[in-house]
């Protein structure tokens, strides 16, 4: 069994910005016991707090639990409490640009959205991220928005000719995430080898988004061995299964 579980987290861990529910939380708790535990998102760390962390019983081992938000771009490690090991932040005139590239890929691709529910294009500090409906949409609204993920590949491709020197990846359930040149969850995997000196090949991968385009794809890349889920619900699965084998 490998030393390292590396998580997406919507999608895989929970719903779409939801919190986990009370058997993931038990089955995270029992995991963090044994082996070493990343997540990586395409969220900021205040949604790794809502959703997980604050989900977990107090004396989990937190020692054994790495936070990797916004696709990688930033590091939290837990000694007494949780400190920033890393950002890797835009400047505003990146921001700028990314921005305007969005509005205008959104407006080429010719989107129909109707209602929304706060803000579609947020700044994450290391990642801009776009949510087709809002931040604050209802699941329900999300999942039956662009569940094949076609029309955020359609922005996507535009955005690839407009900033070709940036990373584009799908996320969650209505999102697209844009990053540094470089810096995805790949970026992230190689941060956890060199901060934790653990192999890749010592590490294994969970998400939803593993198919090219996906902003777990890049983990896969990476040479991590990478297991697929449909839902949080085969996530319990897998984690089940894990423990058992130790």
């Amino acid at each position: 069994m490998k030393n390292l579980i590396v998580f997406d987290l919507d999608g895989t861990l929970a719903e779409s910005k939801t919190a986990i529910d009370g058997k993931m939380a038990e089955l995270l708790f029992s995991l963090l016991s044994i082996k070493k535990v990343a997540i990586i998102s395409g969220g900021d760390w205040s949604q790794f707090q809502k959703q997980v962390i604050g989900q977990l019983p107090e004396n989990t081992n937190f020692q054994n639990l790495y936070i990797l938000p916004t696709c990688g771009t930033k590091f939290y490690e837990y000694q007494d409490s949780w400190h920033l090991k890393y950002e890797e932040g835009f400047s505003d005139p990146q921001k700028k640009l990314i921005s305007n590239a969005l509005v205008t890929a959104i407006q080429q691709a010719n989107l129909i959205i109707g209602k929304t529910w706060g803000e579609q294009i947020e700044d994450r500090g290391s990642q801009i991220t776009f949510s087709a409906l809002g931040q604050q949409a209802p699941l329900a609204e999300k999942e039956k928005w662009d569940p094949d993920f076609e029309k955020r590949k359609k922005v996507k491709a535009i955005l690839d000719t407009l900033i070709p020197d940036f990373s584009v990846r799908l996320g969650g359930t209505t999102s697209i995430d844009i990053t540094k040149p470089g810096i995805d969850k790949a970026y992230g995997i190689h941060k956890l080898k060199e901060i934790l000196q653990i192999p890749i090949k010592e590490m294994v991968f969970i998400g939803d988004a593993l198919f090219p385009g996906g902003n777990d794809y890049p983990a896969q890349q990476a040479g991590v061995v990478s297991i697929k889920v449909k839902n949080p619900e085969y996530t319990q699965m897998v984690i089940e299964t894990i423990i058992s084998m130790q």
